[in-house]
């Protein structure tokens, strides 16, 4: 039997474009504890319609993909630090603080991208995270970012500036 997704687990209304489940139209991108319960991995084939340049992924997906990874591998460790399983209330939310990514080697299209994230220092309310992004055995970007732990009723408020 296949463990659930993070994103399932603590978020199964979610509509972002990059993870959300109820969005139609997003990647959907499912994160998991690697075996080493140190690490989040996530899968992910791009569809053709994300080509860059002929045969390569388009650097603005590879950028997507390690946003959302990131955000769910702060977010499960947030759970984690404080001994409550996802899903649990209250829910935990991160926003991206910064992104950071450096392209090592071209990408190319027709192979499943691993995404391998961590995080780098303790859980507090701004957490680094580190992700790699494999093409089969080949590193081909890494993302270091910085997640801020928020409370999403005053986010929105204040991004509407209610």
């Amino acid at each position: 039997m296949q463990k659930k997704a993070l994103q399932d687990l603590a978020a199964p209304d979610g509509i972002c474009f990059g993870c959300g489940s109820k969005n139609e139209y997003g990647l959907r991108i499912k994160s998991y504890w690697d075996e080493d319960n140190v690490h989040v991995i996530a899968t992910h084939l791009p569809e053709e319609r994300y080509t860059g340049w002929p045969l390569l992924v388009y650097g603005g997906l590879i950028s997507c993909l390690i946003d959302c990874h990131s955000n769910w591998t702060v977010m499960a460790n947030h759970y984690r630090a404080e001994g409550r399983e996802p899903g649990t209330l209250p829910r935990i939310d991160c926003v991206t603080g910064t992104l950071g990514i450096k392209y090592i080697k071209p990408t190319p299209m027709g192979i499943p991208l691993i995404l391998k994230a961590r995080v780098e220092g303790n859980v507090e309310r701004k957490t680094r995270v580190i992700c790699e992004v494999f093409a089969g055995d080949r590193l081909t970007a890494v993302g270091d970012s910085v997640f801020v732990r928020v409370d999403i009723g005053h986010l929105a408020k204040t991004a509407h500036k209610r």
